[in-house]
């Protein structure tokens, strides 16, 4: 397990590592900075750099894991992404089920695929499933998430790269807003933030507000409004 500084999340889990550019947000990838990083630091798990790399051994690492967590699934990849095997995913699932303590975030660009593959999945109750949508072009994959058996559907608007007017969050549990961070960062405008905080309040969906970004994402802060939103999504009790 790692720990993560993602706000959002506690820790990580990355059964798959490396993935390919498919929309505007993959622009300037944080994994794919790091994971040049870690390849150039000799790290193991990242002798391919940032090509698509299975990692088996890993795949029942959760279990091992006591303390209940709330785990990231692939902060350095995409499950869906189309070089996966689905018999893969499906053993990711099958151990996200009988890791039953923990909750995990499943997040994906590749909405086309979830949607696709989601009727061959027995969706655990302690899956979180999400899309990553950047600006209007790609509200696609909202309507792509809704039709998913998961339980808790959430969306991570990050980088956001434009308004998402008449945001429909019909079926959605949780929205995640934050800025683009690091080299070369596009800016977000309070602006939009401000009116999807406002459709969440009118549909009373979580607001969860990440960060600013910017080339020092620490010095513009994540400060909304004069104050911090770290709503989380309303779950039941997991079964013990």
């Amino acid at each position: 397990m790692s720990q993560s500084s993602i706000e959002w999340t506690e820790s990580t889990w990355n059964p798959l590592t490396g993935c390919t550019k498919i929309s505007p947000g993959c622009t300037h990838c944080y994994a794919e900075r790091m994971a040049k990083r870690l390849q150039g630091m000799g790290q193991r798990r990242y002798v391919n750099g940032f090509e698509l790399t299975l990692h088996e051994d890993v795949l029942e690492l959760p279990l091992t894991w006591k303390k209940p967590q709330l785990v990231f699934v692939n902060s350095m990849s995409d499950m869906f992404h189309k070089d996966v095997p689905a018999r893969f995913i499906h053993r990711a699932f099958d151990v996200m089920r009988r890791a039953y303590w923990h909750r995990f975030q499943v997040l994906t660009k590749r909405s086309e695929r979830l949607m696709e593959l989601s009727p061959s999945i027995d969706w655990p109750d302690n899956v979180w499933m999400g899309v990553s949508v950047e600006s209007q072009d790609y509200a696609f994959r909202i309507d792509h998430l809704r039709k998913t058996g998961a339980g808790i559907k959430f969306l991570s608007l990050e980088p956001l790269l434009g308004p998402l007017r008449g945001l429909d969050l019909c079926g959605i549990d949780w929205v995640i807003v934050g800025g683009e961070s690091g080299p070369g960062a596009r800016p977000m405008e309070e602006q939009w933030v401000l009116e999807i905080k406002a459709q969440c309040r009118k549909t009373r969906v979580p607001f969860f507000f990440k960060q600013w970004g910017g080339f020092n994402k620490k010095k513009a802060g994540r400060l909304l409004q004069g104050r911090t939103w770290d709503e989380l999504p309303e779950v039941p009790a997991l079964a013990t």
